[in-house]
């Protein structure tokens, strides 16, 4: 059976994690998580590390990273990796740059922290305001070996996660998380 990868971005988040955990029961996923939300929410990283999910780092303040001079890049990233590693007991090795925004530089910062970058090959755009019936439809696309790019913090992507389960099961792929 081949893996299609469901990725989550931006959490934790109280409001969403824990309905997201419950929904993912027994499947394996990534979720990139935003330093600050990681700081503000510690218990939540603990429950995702716990449930056997692969944490992944998104930066702590979640800025265009291109933007930023080296220090502060490299500052976005070492945050974030100091954080979850103290909480879960292991450094990550994946990173998501925020909106997507990568370049030679971002790739230089990142690898230092020894780093892999993941990017997606479906997005959702959930965090766009796509309802339900859309991520669905957009997760429906993901072709095998695929990363699908969703939101924690989105109401319509809690609803969707088990019918994106579902339509991957009756395609005969089998979700899971981004391998580093």
């Amino acid at each position: 059976m081949t893996t299609v990868a469901l990725t989550f971005d931006d959490g934790p988040y109280p409001e969403t994690t824990p309905g997201l955990l419950a929904a993912l029961d027994g499947v394996r996923a990534t979720f990139f998580l935003w330093g600050e939300h990681a700081a503000a929410h510690p218990g939540l990283v603990r429950d995702i590390a716990a449930a056997g999910h692969e944490i992944g780092n998104h930066s702590w303040t979640h800025p265009r990273l291109t933007g930023l001079d080296a220090g502060a890049r490299d500052q976005e990233v070492r945050r974030t990796q100091d954080l979850l590693a103290e909480l879960t007991g292991t450094r990550p090795v994946l990173f998501r740059p925020p909106y997507g925004d990568t370049d030679a530089a971002v790739a230089s910062t990142i690898a230092a922290h020894g780093l892999t970058e993941v990017l997606w090959s479906v997005d959702t755009r959930d965090w766009d305001g796509a309802a339900a019936d859309e991520i669905v439809a957009a997760a429906a696309a993901a072709e095998p070996g695929g990363v699908v790019l969703m939101h924690e913090g989105r109401p319509a992507t809690l609803a969707a996660v088990p019918r994106i389960l579902a339509g991957l099961a009756a395609r005969g792929l089998r979700p899971g998380p981004v391998r580093g």
